[in-house]
């Protein structure tokens, strides 16, 4: 790392970041460590995953976990979502697969530290991927999903579940998903 810069290049950042043993977002010239995530942050990524990809067989999309980086050129964001969704052959960066271009889904699960940041201004960003058309959000402190999707007006629509007993409806996909299956196995502490 060039300690006591300020700003850095996306060839600069790149290179750092190929080197470094942790993940870190780039922002129009700033770099942001990315910090670990809970136990049942992770149980609910891989549940979202495991879910996605049993129902995806065969299918031209695929999911991807969060060490797939993803290169937003519009804003110059380059950012590691929970889970990304491709659907046909991914685009990536100057051939480099390790900066994909072309997700139609992302989903992130919200951690005290990210929430605002995930519903606000990564939201903003997240919408300049052309090829983007749905963003959940899967709270993990609680039963909670946030599913954001294009309309026919080409309007970004909120729709809500806070039920277990719900099914979250991934139009991109033309699949769904039980939240018992998303959040299986996790107990949350009281008070929690």
């Amino acid at each position: 790392m060039a300690y006591g810069k300020s700003k850095f290049t996306i060839p600069e950042y790149l290179e750092m970041e190929q080197q470094a043993a942790d993940k870190h977002e780039y922002y129009r010239g700033e770099i942001f460590a990315m910090s670990g995530a809970t136990y049942v942050h992770n149980m609910v990524c891989m549940n979202v995953a495991t879910a996605l990809k049993n129902k995806l067989k065969g299918k031209p999309c695929r999911p991807l976990g969060s060490d797939m980086r993803v290169y937003i050129p519009n804003n110059s964001l380059f950012t590691y979502p929970d889970i990304s969704v491709i659907c046909g052959e991914p685009q990536f960066l100057n051939n480099d697969e390790r900066n994909l271009l072309n997700p139609t889904l992302i989903i992130e699960v919200l951690s005290p530290s990210t929430r605002s940041y995930d519903r606000g201004d990564k939201f903003k960003l997240y919408r300049d991927i052309p090829t983007l058309r749905e963003y959940v959000l899967v709270d993990a402190e609680q039963v909670g999903i946030e599913q954001y999707s294009i309309n026919t007006h080409g309007q970004w629509q909120l729709t809500e579940y806070k039920d277990m007993g719900n099914t979250l409806k991934l139009k991109s996909l033309g699949l769904s998903l039980k939240l018992a299956d998303v959040y299986e196995g996790i107990v949350w502490k009281p008070g929690a």
